[in-house]
């Protein structure tokens, strides 16, 4: 059994920029789906911003919940990297998704970022494609 919580987040853009969307979803530590949104992020955004958007939809309902141990999972490698201080934000789009993201970070007690490739993050990706629609 886990001790904590963990979030899968993802974002797709058809066109990129075009219209994209963006998923997160919360497992307990038995890993049962506890909380799952789809969201629509605009009609002109990028990938990378979908993907931010994913990953803030996430942290925001963490933090509502009271999530005091949180894994964060994505199958961005530049946001994880982003999140994790190896990178830097470079974009100007992103600055303030990334600035959010860090704030609410620092409400969780003990968070934790990783890497996945795309096959173990089917459900986010699902929210995300369903925030298309």
């Amino acid at each position: 059994m886990n001790t904590y919580n963990t979030l899968y987040f993802d974002g797709c853009s058809k066109g990129n920029p075009g219209s994209s969307g963006a998923g997160a979803v919360i497992y307990d530590e038995m890993m049962s789906e506890i909380w799952s949104q789809a969201l629509f992020v605009g009609a002109k955004s990028t990938n990378n911003e979908a993907e931010y958007t994913g990953l803030l939809i996430g942290l925001r309902r963490a933090v509502e919940m009271g999530i005091s141990d949180l894994l964060v999972r994505g199958d961005s490698l530049l946001i994880i990297r982003q999140m994790k201080g190896e990178y830097k934000v470079k974009s100007e789009s992103l600055k303030p998704m990334y600035l959010e993201a860090v704030e609410l970070a620092r409400s969780i007690k003990t968070i934790r970022y990783e890497h996945v490739y795309r096959n173990f993050n089917k459900r986010a990706d699902e929210l995300s494609n369903l925030g298309l629609v």
